[in-house]
This record gives structure tokens, C-alpha cells and sequence, in this order.
């Protein structure tokens, strides 16, 4: 069954830092090339989640990775732009030392080169979904509150259609080489979807938004079964 089309494809190279607006992406078997390979770690956190996110330090969306080192694969950014305008090696010291500031414990920076993900190494989102909860909250909705990967243009306006998706495939293009996700599971919000990623300011009527008109779900996550080229515009097929 045609679903409709890719409308919007992001990555981001540097966990709850901002992420950046492709045209076209390389979709491996750990995500999107370049997706989520560095973060940074509380070095005082025990917990089996020690990252620092934008839910610890919601100013973490602020910064700006740019920049891209040709000797890198994945395409990592090599410098990051702070909220008051400031450059800094990636790898800086400076860098770590202002964020350890901020967030009131050191830091550190690691690059993993399987990814930083939370549950699934790839995101998908409708526009249905993202309209219908704009107007429930009665508010404007930028995508990039959700952090998707993948948002797609659905043929249907019926928001949360993604619930039906668990358990299928989405395939990505025509032809045997075709990029296919296996979609595993419901994606469950967190404090995220309440910051504005321009300003970092919190709204909780999103999340509780979410909660009220599906659970707390909104999109889902899904597993690489077949790398290969992403593209905005191309189909998307959803099969058992």
C-alpha cells in the first residue's frame, strides 16, 4: 500500500544538540549516516543513561554543530556554534568546559560509531500526526520539537496512523534497492516535544497534548532491514 511521500529527512550529529535539514541521506544498518555518533556523557552520572540531553539541559538545543571534515565518515561536524554566538572546536576544551558549566557537572565527549539512540536507531512521523496536534493544543508545531528522522507526507490526514504501522515495513523508493525499515514499536514522548528548538522555552501543553489523544505516542521507531538512499519526494510503501 502507497503510504505518500518523504516530505522532510534530519539528522543530528551531536545528541540534543540541533539537528540539520537534508534532502537526501545514506540509511545504514545504524541509522542515518552520521546520525546521533557523538554526545556528550555526564561523567558523574552511574545510571545505565549517562548522556547529557536537552530533558537535563534544555539550552543543549541551542547549540549549532557545522562545519564537515572529509576525512570523517558519517560527515561529523567539526565545530559548534554556542546560544551567545561563539565558535568552538567540537572536540574543544572550551566546549566541554562550558557545557559542564551549564549543566553544573563535567562532561566529556564520545563518539560512538554505532550511535547514541534512546530506543531505535531510525524515527518516522507523519504530518497528519504533527497537524492533528496542532490543532488540539492550539499551538504552531516546529517538526523539529519531535527529532524525527523521517517525516512523511501521508495520503491519508488521519493523525497517529503510524499506531497501525507496528509490526509492518516501510520501504523507501522503488526497485530492489530500495532502503526498508522494520517499524518495532510506538515512539513514547518525553520532556522534548515541550521545548522550542529556537528558543529552548517549554510548553507543556504539547506533551500533554500527546498524552491526552494518543498515550503519549506520537510516530514510531523502527530497524534497518535493507540500507539505501533516502531522498524528499521519494514513495513510501508500507507491507506486511
Amino acid at each position: 500500500m502507497e503510504l505518500g511521500r518523504i516530505s522532510a529527512i534530519f539528522r543530528y550529529p551531536v545528541k540534543s544538540m540541533a539537528g540539520e535539514l537534508l534532502d537526501a541521506a545514506t540509511l545504514g544498518w545504524h541509522g542515518i549516516d552520521g546520525d546521533r555518533r557523538l554526545a556528550f556523557r555526564r561523567l558523574n552520572d552511574k545510571s545505565g543513561f549517562p548522556w547529557l540531553t536537552a530533558g537535563k539541559l534544555p539550552q543543549l538545543l541551542l547549540y549549532k554543530p557545522f562545519g564537515l571534515d572529509s576525512n570523517t565518515a558519517g560527515s561529523l561536524p567539526t565545530h559548534v556554534r554556542t546560544p551567545d554566538g561563539k565558535e568552538y572546536e567540537l572536540r574543544s576544551d572550551e566546549l566541554r568546559e562550558e557545557i559542564s558549566s551549564r549543566c553544573g557537572g563535567d562532561v566529556e565527549l564520545m563518539n560512538l560509531k554505532h550511535g547514541i539512540f534512546d530506543e531505535s536507531p531510525i524515527s518516522v512521523i507523519s504530518m497528519a500526526t504533527v497537524h492533528g496536534l496542532e490543532r488540539e493544543s492550539g499551538l504552531d508545531l516546529d517538526l523539529r520539537r519531535f527529532r524525527p528522522n523521517v517525516v512523511i507526507e501521508t495520503n491519508s490526514s488521519e493523525p497517529f496512523e503510524e499506531n497501525s504501522w507496528v509490526g509492518r515495513t516501510l520501504m523507501f523508493g522503488e526497485g530492489d534497492s530500495r532502503a526498508v525499515v522494520g517499524v518495532t514499536m510506538k515512539d513514547e514522548r518525553c520532556v522534548m516535544v515541550n521545548f522550542d528548538p529556537d528558543t529552548a522555552e517549554r510548553d507543556s501543553e504539547v506533551m500533554k497534548t500527546v498524552v491526552r489523544l494518543n498515550e503519549n505516542y506520537a510516530g514510531v521507531y523502527g530497524t534497518v532491514v535493507r540500507a539505501g538512499e533516502l531522498r524528499v519526494g521519494q514513495v513510501v510503501t508500507l507491507a506486511e
